[in-house]
């Protein structure tokens, strides 16, 4: 599941700032739904590989003081959104990173990075589930714009996204926007 992890990284980078783009929720939501059908082209060229599971230390990340069982409640709290089987792709991802040696240096770093992003994907989800009904009808308006300017197949690849519930968003929205996308001339 690369296109997972793709999306993961996608999400936390697209994050905007307050002080960016006027309307960085769309901007998020096009960034992530592009990425991953970016990756999902990707994939499609490469061949899979299985890996072996990885062994999962009980105690802290060598020079941090971060166990694993902390990066499991920050990845189940902050992308809830996502099935078991998803979050649990996420930590062996991240998992995998961490335990590498060649990352010894960086460890807390990408630690830190990740727990910044993973936050701001919860806080990004909260604000998308109190937006007000004004905020929502010009989000969906402008997706319509967005999606209208795709060409189709883009358009339905993001369809497929939303479909499977793997954007950030909350269920009612994502039910609004597939709706957009559906209603689509």
């Amino acid at each position: 599941m690369r296109l997972l992890r793709r999306l993961i990284v996608c999400v936390v980078s697209a994050i905007p700032l307050p002080s960016q783009a006027a309307d960085p929720v769309l901007m998020l939501l096009m960034t992530v739904a592009k990425e991953v059908i970016a990756s999902a082209a990707r994939q499609k060229q490469s061949p899979a590989v299985i890996a072996a599971p990885l062994r999962v230390p009980d105690e802290r990340y060598p020079g941090t003081t971060v166990e694993p069982r902390h990066l499991r409640q920050l990845i189940d709290e902050c992308f809830a959104y996502l099935s078991a089987a998803q979050r649990a792709e996420i930590f062996d991802s991240l998992h995998a990173a961490l335990i590498d040696p060649r990352n010894a240096a960086a460890r807390g770093n990408l630690i830190d990075y990740f727990a910044s992003r993973a936050l701001a994907v919860r806080e990004a989800q909260r604000r998308l589930a109190h937006l007000s009904a004004t905020d929502r009808d010009q989000l969906l308006a402008e997706f319509r714009v967005a999606v209208a300017a795709m060409p189709e197949d883009e358009a339905a690849q993001i369809g497929e996204l939303l479909r499977q519930r793997v954007l950030p968003v909350p269920g009612d929205l994502n039910a609004q926007l597939l709706a957009a996308l559906d209603s689509r001339p």
